[in-house]
């Protein structure tokens, strides 16, 4: 089943924009270069409305690029259930937590995703085998995934809510766990 479109207002704030869109900072540099570095940054209790005026853009284009931005996020995920059926198809799971985490709680099969490793990923002949990216709480999964497939990985998706989702959903066995700088 598919996620409803995420609704977004001008009158929101930078935080909970970034938190319904996960692509969001990376779809606001990309079109209008805001949120990369200091200079352009903005304030998580900022609303989209002030990042707009303040920046002399559309408020309406803005969200319209966001939604946008958010509609082709969607097509590069996939949800634990279904992450589970490609696993077993022979789908190749790579998890980008750090590796104190991936050390504590690890999905079966999963490799983690060292610089090592993401190298020879890349230097692998196979451009059609089905990549999954697996994080803590689907978060940071979008831009590794976006950055695999600008790399021809056409067949790379992100699971939706990490490696946790995977736990209520898939395997109860699996210890959920927070951290403590979330």
């Amino acid at each position: 089943m598919e996620a409803p479109e995420v609704q977004i207002r001008p009158d929101q704030s930078m935080r909970e924009l970034m938190n319904a869109l996960p692509g969001g900072k990376r779809a606001l540099f990309a079109a209008y270069h805001i949120g990369g570095c200091s200079s352009c940054a903005y304030s998580d209790d900022e609303s989209l409305a002030e990042l707009c005026q303040r920046n002399e853009i559309d408020c309406d284009e803005v969200m319209q690029v966001l939604l946008e931005s958010d509609r082709n996020d969607r097509e590069m995920l996939v949800s634990p259930q279904q992450a589970k059926a490609l696993i077993e198809s022979g789908a190749a799971l790579y998890d980008i937590r750090t590796r104190e985490e991936f050390d504590a709680v690890k999905i079966a099969g999963a490799e983690f995703l060292d610089q090592f490793t993401e190298q020879s990923l890349m230097a692998q002949a196979d451009r059609e085998q089905t990549v999954l990216i697996c994080d803590h709480r689907g978060q940071h999964v979008l831009d590794k995934v976006a950055w695999l497939r600008g790399h021809d990985m056409k067949n790379c998706f992100g699971i939706t809510g990490g490696i946790d989702a995977w736990s209520q959903e898939v395997d109860s066995k699996l210890p959920r766990y927070s951290l403590e700088f979330e």
